[in-house]
């Protein structure tokens, strides 16, 4: 029988070699799974909140489609009715109703889809990014439409835009949290723009209706307005700043006299005046203090 005879000490040293390189082996292949994977969520988590982006403005779109559908089909229902009680279908007369109809129909249509909030979205680059065009308006006039391409992937990022430099653009993306409410973003960027095209569309307006009105002073973002007043029996002008501080609004939140008769912004009639300025457009609240005799 054969002795047993106990490895070398070289034996054991190459052993030893050995596993050590067997464990740096798998210790590396365990770091490059652990790599694979991290990257691997990563993308699919970037790809998810891709996902539901596209998610939340396809379920807008629908609901601003089914809406309009819905008005879209009752008018149809009720304007038939009418027509077909007042006279017969074939006649002239009734021909020229139809098409008044239907164009009273398509502009009643328009402004519903923007009463309820709905935004124009439009597919780019094969579904990789949108097109969404803000509408603004005042007093029941269109103005201007803003638009801006963002990319949908790997995270929601405006790439182009033609919003006014003086609109806070990134800060509201920021303060309404665009990657995950994007809705909310649209909102407080279609309050800001509706706010300075009204402010903007109440100063052509004051330009346009007041020529004895001299506007001696007012900014690009329309958030400051100076007045020059006239006021009737040989009194001095006044001097009516309109101060906007806050930029969502189309109403000055600050509303201050000046004039060589201190005692004339204090008075009652003025204090008045200074609450009608707050509370109504100025080219409206002007035509007002007209018609009371405190202005020419």
């Amino acid at each position: 029988m054969t002795a047993f005879k106990p490895p070398c000490q070289e034996q054991t040293r190459h052993l030893g070699v050995l596993s050590q390189l067997n464990l740096l082996e798998a210790q590396a292949r365990n770091r490059k799974v652990r790599l694979q994977q991290q990257s691997l969520v990563k993308q699919l988590e970037a790809k998810a909140q891709a996902l539901t982006t596209e998610r939340d403005l396809l379920k807008a779109e629908i609901r601003t489609v089914e809406t309009l559908q819905r008005l879209m089909m009752s008018m149809d229902r009720q304007r038939t009715h009418e027509e077909e009680e007042e006279m017969d279908e074939d006649s002239e007369d009734s021909q020229l109703l139809q098409l008044m109809a239907r164009h009273t129909q398509l502009t009643d249509l328009v402004h519903a889809h923007h009463l309820i909030g709905g935004y124009d979205v439009i597919k780019t680059r094969q579904g990789k990014g949108v097109c969404v065009s803000v509408a603004t308006a005042f007093e029941g006039v269109y103005l201007d439409t803003y638009n801006l391409e963002i990319d949908l992937k790997p995270r929601l990022r405006i790439t182009r835009h033609n919003i006014p430099p003086f609109i806070p653009l990134n800060n509201l993306a920021e303060q309404s949290n665009m990657q995950t409410n994007i809705r909310a973003f649209l909102d407080t960027l279609s309050c800001h723009l509706n706010a300075f095209a009204g402010r903007k569309q109440q100063l052509k307006l004051v330009k346009e209706q007041h020529k004895s009105i001299e506007v001696m002073e007012s900014n690009v973002l329309c958030s400051l307005l100076v007045l020059m007043l006239t006021v009737p029996r040989g009194k001095p002008a006044l001097l009516c700043t309109l101060d906007y501080t806050d930029h969502t609004r189309c109403f000055p939140t600050r509303v201050h006299f000046e004039c060589e008769d201190k005692e004339l912004p204090d008075s009652p009639e003025w204090k008045k005046n200074c609450t009608l300025l707050t509370e109504t457009p100025v080219h409206k609240a002007l035509i007002t203090m007209k018609k009371m005799g405190h202005i020419v």
